[in-house]
């Protein structure tokens, strides 16, 4: 047991660099750090993209709902030019939230349905504007796909 107890004391390198570390940082310059600055502050992981996510939201965007019309603007670059193109259709869904938060317009274009999802946080969306509120009974209108002409339309609401 005196062995073990010989063998288990810091060797003389150990020991130089305990004194080189204690040496680079005393215990009087820790302690005069102010402790809430805000740019040296360590935050968690969440609170850093929660954070991140903030400051990449657009300030300005319309309240919208399932069954409104809207025109949604659309950047499109072709070569070096760049132009916004409107697609105008009917919210049928909304999903998630935050930063995340995607609608899904639909609109008839010659005769056939198509569905666009668009991040409304993205870059590529240039603008949204409600042309019209429309009065959506359920959470999602997945049933507008299996109808066609004056059976698509969604009833009108004035107060919102």
């Amino acid at each position: 047991m005196t062995e073990d107890l010989k063998n288990t004391s810091p060797s003389k390198e150990e020991s130089n660099e305990i004194e080189e570390s204690s040496k680079a940082t005393p215990k009087a310059t820790r302690e005069t750090k102010p402790k809430d600055s805000p740019s040296k502050t360590k935050l968690s992981a969440q609170a850093l993209i929660a954070q991140f996510e903030k400051s990449q939201q657009k300030k300005k965007v319309p309240e919208v709902y399932v069954g409104d019309t809207v025109r949604v603007g659309v950047r499109i670059s072709e070569g070096n030019k760049e132009r916004v193109q409107p697609y105008e259709g009917v919210i049928i869904a909304k999903r998630h939230g935050g930063l995340n938060q995607t609608i899904t317009v639909r609109r008839i274009f010659q005769g056939v349905g198509v569905e666009r999802v668009f991040m409304v946080h993205s870059p590529q969306v240039a603008s949204i504007k409600v042309e019209r509120r429309g009065k959506g009974r359920r959470a999602k209108l997945f049933y507008l796909r299996d109808r066609v002409g004056k059976a698509t339309r969604v009833k009108q609401r004035f107060d919102r």
